[in-house]
């Protein structure tokens, strides 16, 4: 076999095993990324109400309590929905507009860095999430099987 095929060969492997497993991975890290944030409002104090105005409208008139509630929730079940790869586009949408409010309201006014709580984070959240919300979760997820077995 020439060398040509056998590269050729490698590359439809690669392709194959990247198909499967580059959205889990991508789904995993942000899964654990998003579980400890909504985790910490969980356990911890809401401090929405001390940047309230800094909220895009109409979040800027929802009650701390509401934004808090929402933020949190989407955070922990958007997490469990990641990991097993459950609505993944609608949950990467959601997620998406989560991380672009904390970066307009957190995050934009202290620059790029992230010690200096910078946008960083944010942007490399919302560039890891359009993948999975332009392709989907990937074929190890829920949504691939039950794609299928809506198909058959």
């Amino acid at each position: 076999m020439k060398a040509s095929h056998r590269l050729g060969a490698l590359h439809d492997q690669l392709d194959r095993v990247g198909v499967a497993v580059a959205p889990l991975a991508l789904r995993l890290l942000l899964a654990w990324e998003y579980w400890e944030s909504g985790w910490m409002k969980f356990t911890g104090s809401n401090w929405f109400a001390e940047i309230q105005g800094q909220f895009p409208f109409p979040l800027n008139v929802v009650p701390p309590e509401i934004s808090w509630f929402l933020a949190t929730w989407s955070e922990l079940l958007g997490a469990i929905a990641l990991v097993i790869g459950l609505a993944t586009r609608y949950v990467g949408v959601a997620l998406l507009i989560l991380t672009l409010v904390a970066w307009y309201s957190v995050h934009a006014g202290h620059g790029y860095n992230v010690c200096d709580n910078g946008y960083k984070l944010a942007l490399m959240y919302s560039v890891m999430l359009l993948p999975l919300i332009l392709l989907g979760a990937g074929r190890l997820s829920v949504d691939h099987w039950l794609h299928g077995r809506l198909r058959g």
